[in-house]
């Protein structure tokens, strides 16, 4: 059996919803809009075993072999939200979902990805560190508070890009002269700087062993707000060298990541850089819009690490090869 978690609206999930019943594949699907109608008992000992029910639908946690989690913060949904801070809705919402971060956790089913696995990406810092470790360059990075250390960063690049330090989503920029005023502001928000490396851009999505690699065409320092600035042209499919799919493998691995959305950028002079990778990629945004690849292929990792109880089922290969499970870390 597979459980399915997260809001009912999420695209990655709805799609990779959609692949498992094309593949005939069970699934207990949580939506997180029916916190309040769902209630979990977990029991951590030699076994992980408990019961979810959602309404009158009910699962015990030990028949459970995998897992697709797009978890968001329920106190952000409107019901709970409109329920007030520690009320009781707030209240049962936030145990629950803890509850299910707790067991994605400690689980020896496969859980993609764990929660904790996903907190190693938290930090843009650390993921540098990885990142470096399995071959890629990585941009000259400076994070401060400092406003003279900013400065002289500057200076020494010519252009720099700003972004934030955590794992909270902010819009990439290059910083101009009319930032120059507001840089005395970083004392009161560490702000991460880095050298501007012009190149062409790639998404790359790992999922088990299978990698999705597209060219982003657009001229824009963020590709992901480009159409807002009329700078974005599209998306190309492209074949990656051995090498760097080989990377992205084992920096996914190196995380913990059974699937991750990989930034890139290859320079003229062909060095391969990687800006940082997404613990919980939005890949309907690159995915073909009527094969849905990387739907399928999540839907067949999934099932790598199920019992096959349907007729039917092709056997789960990626790139030629099959899908090796891996141990209850996550790692292959």
């Amino acid at each position: 059996m597979i459980l399915l978690y997260g809001p009912a609206q999420d695209e990655p999930l709805a799609e990779v919803r959609a692949a498992l019943s094309r593949l005939g594949a069970p699934a207990f699907f949580v939506d997180q809009h029916e916190l309040l109608q769902t209630s979990i008992q977990l029991s951590i000992g030699s076994r992980v075993t408990g019961v979810v029910q959602v309404g009158r639908r009910r699962i015990e946690l030990e028949n459970i072999d995998a897992a697709y989690l797009r978890m968001y913060d329920p106190r952000e949904f409107p019901k709970i939200a409109a329920a007030g801070k520690h009320s009781s809705a707030w209240n049962h919402a936030v145990r629950v979902h803890e509850a299910f971060e707790c067991w994605a956790d400690v689980t020896p089913a496969m859980a993609v990805n764990r929660p904790s696995a996903r907190g190693r990406c938290d930090s843009k810092p650390f993921q540098s560190r990885l990142i470096r470790s399995v071959g890629f360059d990585y941009p000259d990075t400076l994070v401060t508070t400092d406003f003279e250390a900013a400065l002289r960063f500057w200076e020494k690049h010519g252009k720099v890009a700003y972004k934030s330090v955590s794992s909270v989503r902010s819009v990439v920029a290059c910083l101009t002269p009319a930032h120059r005023r507001r840089l005395a502001d970083l004392r009161w928000c560490p702000t991460q700087f880095q050298q501007y490396v012009p190149g062409t851009e790639y998404r790359v999505h790992v999922i088990g062993r299978s990698t999705f690699a597209g060219e982003i065409v657009s001229e824009a320092v963020d590709y992901r707000y480009a159409e807002k600035e009329g700078l974005f042209a599209g998306i190309r499919e492209v074949r990656l060298p051995a090498e760097i799919k080989n990377r992205c493998r084992l920096l996914a691995s190196e995380m913990n990541l059974f699937a991750a959305g990989i930034d890139l950028r290859r320079t003229l002079r062909g060095r391969w850089y990687c800006l940082e990778i997404n613990p919980s990629p939005g890949f309907t945004y690159f995915d073909d819009d009527v094969r849905h690849p990387m739907a399928e292929a999540m839907a067949r990792l999934l099932l790598s690490a199920a019992p096959i109880r349907t007729r039917g089922i092709a056997p789960v290969k990626t790139s030629g090869k099959r899908v090796r499970k891996r141990d209850t870390a996550g790692r292959l």
